[in-house]
């Protein structure tokens, strides 16, 4: 089976815990949510009977006065209305923990099943889709915008069930003081429900637009402290701080802009003709006798139940708004495309290591020429390869194909007569050892990044490997040895250092094809001798390519690959391009 013929790409992928339906953002989240609908089941009942009881306190408090207001007073109804609303009250009070507690473990539980679904997602991203996605921005949807999430759930939906639930209780309780007092409740939840869809319409596009424009603040504050060497050197702190000025303003304008729609919230002014307008009336009907002074002050009661939902409101929808913008953020990068599948069926034998291309050609997706063009070329088992050009010839690009980091645009590439494609994506990637230009150490000790691509390497295969990569004396050379934590990217070691770690890392795998993308380029003249040994030793017995201007490793080369403005100027041996290749002198010439 192909990539080609998968219907679900990514480069990797855990089995799906989820089954979320990811047509859209409501529904995503809702797939998500109904996975703990028990609790579901909880919050509503507390949520009903909350306000159900949350009603008892005008009924009880209108008998009370009707007994006060008795003559003789009814003092026995005055101590059982009391006792009762205590009663109710403490009962209330367990059923809103019940309530609470529900939705928090409802949104805690998204916010860690989300982030989990995300961070899959992200590492069966291919190379193409990380080279063009900012880092700032997808560390602003995996941590806030899922943090969002989490708030929409509570005390957002929290709030508004539990609102919601309120706006019943007049509807219910009124009629039973007299049919017409259902009136009131009847027009103010009309006009709530037009004016609360006016409101979330209107806020929406602002919702997104702060969460858009906390993400490119975020991405300007990542890629300031990534390059913040640079910052330095080029003594920019000043018009940096303006840069990232004009981004903050710009996320805060957006939320001022929510503010503002927020503070044109209708439903207050309505409840407060509401509540005029339903003393009127009860005040008519009391005259009229038909109504006495406790449903009055009932009815009343009951009608103050309205402002819990419409004050909540202004809050609670205004986080599911952002909730939901989030959720569509989230989403975006979970459903954005990637042509790269991890082919889970594909061949997976043991690598001889026999690497073939046929009339290759590549583009990047967000380019319209190509880097690549007609690359045809056979290698065999065991040979080592020195792949060689000025900047911009294509020659990391040409190498990636290997390991499908990135996958042709047209032709073939043949790892023991296996189209790359038809691997199985775990079994080519670890057979195969690319030591980048770049070197990428993490925050962790020398000894776990040495074995980051052989997680269960005993500390004897450690040692061995960073010996043939001529690192075990330094590392040694720290206090603690080879439980040294060095930094991010490993910024407290040299440059030579780090590629010295970068080799060990793959001698460790015992790679079947070992690419080293101008690798040694940061070692110094001392130990470059030792080096080029460790690697000539490491490449017996596997395919290597090297990608490198120093005539010392370009000598040993069994073939060296010339390349130029993306296609192949020349092969051969050093001694055939020398008297063959202009291109291949002018290297050396320059």
């Amino acid at each position: 089976m192909t990539a080609a013929s998968s219907s679900n790409f990514a480069e990797f992928s855990v089995p799906d815990r989820y089954h979320a339906n990811r047509k859209g953002p409501k529904r995503w989240l809702f797939s998500h949510a109904m996975r703990y609908w028990y609790f579901w089941v909880l919050l509503v009942i507390g949520a009903f009977s909350n306000a159900l009881l949350a009603s008892a306190i005008p009924i009880l408090t209108g008998q009370a006065f009707n007994g006060i207001l008795a003559d003789p007073p009814m003092l026995d109804i005055l101590l059982r209305s009391a006792i009762l609303i205590m009663l109710s009250q403490l009962l209330r009070s367990g059923l809103q923990l019940m309530r609470n507690f529900s939705a928090e473990i409802i949104g805690q539980r998204l916010e860690r099943d989300i982030r989990d679904e995300l961070y899959v997602s992200l590492l069966g991203k291919s190379m193409t889709f990380h080279s063009l996605q900012p880092v700032g921005d997808t560390m602003a949807r995996a941590t806030n915008d899922v943090r969002e999430i989490n708030f929409m759930m509570n005390p957002g939906i929290n709030l508004v069930i539990g609102s919601l639930n309120f706006m019943f209780m007049p509807l219910i309780m009124a009629p039973r003081y007299h049919p017409s007092l259902v009136l009131t409740p009847v027009v103010y939840s009309i006009l709530y429900v037009v004016a609360l869809t006016q409101y979330l319409r209107e806020l929406d596009p602002i919702t997104r637009k702060v969460r858009d424009t906390f993400g490119k603040m975020n991405t300007r504050l990542a890629e300031v402290l990534d390059g913040i060497e640079t910052v330095k050197g080029a003594a920019q702190e000043e018009q940096e701080v303006r840069r990232f000025a004009t981004v903050a303003r710009a996320y805060r304008n957006a939320f001022v802009h929510q503010g503002d729609v927020e503070a044109r919230f209708l439903p207050l002014l309505l409840l407060a003709l509401a509540n005029a307008a339903g003393f009127l009336h009860a005040v008519i009907l009391f005259r009229r006798g038909l109504i006495d002074v406790g449903g009055v002050v009932a009815y009343m009661g009951l009608l103050q139940l309205l402002g819990f939902p419409t004050f909540v409101s202004l809050f609670a929808y205004a986080r599911v708004s952002s909730g939901v913008s989030a959720a569509r953020r989230i989403l975006e990068l979970i459903n954005a495309e990637t042509t790269i599948d991890q082919n889970e069926g594909g061949y997976d034998g043991i690598m001889r290591g026999e690497v073939a291309f046929h009339d290759v050609s590549f583009a990047y997706q967000h380019e319209s020429h190509p880097v690549l063009e007609g690359i045809t070329f056979h290698v065999k088992p065991g040979q080592r390869v020195a792949i060689v050009g000025q900047t911009g010839a294509g020659k990391t690009t040409l190498v990636k194909l290997i390991n499908r980091t990135y996958d042709v645009s047209s032709g073939n590439v043949l790892v023991d007569g296996v189209d790359v494609r038809d691997w199985n994506m775990e079994a080519l990637r670890r057979q195969i050892s690319i030591i980048e230009q770049d070197i990428f150490l993490f925050s962790r000790t020398i000894a776990e990044n040495i074995a980051f691509g052989k997680p269960g390497a005993t500390m004897e295969e450690i040692i061995a490997a960073a010996k043939a990569a001529q690192a075990h004396e330094f590392i040694l050379s720290f206090k603690d040895g080879y439980q040294t934590v060095i930094g991010e990217r490993g910024v407290t070691l040299s440059g030579g250092q780090r590629q010295r770690l970068a080799l060990a890392r793959a001698f460790l795998t015992d790679p079947a094809i070992l690419i080293l993308d101008d690798s040694t380029s940061a070692i110094d003249s001392a130990t470059e001798d030792k080096i080029q040994r460790a690697i000539f030793a490491a490449s017996k017995g596997r395919t290597t390519f090297i990608i490198t201007h120093r005539l010392s490793q370009i000598r040993w080369a069994d073939l060296i690959i010339v390349m130029r403005k993306g296609r192949i100027a020349a092969m051969g041996d050093h001694e055939t391009l020398l008297r063959t290749s202009e291109a291949y002198r002018r290297i050396f010439a320059e």
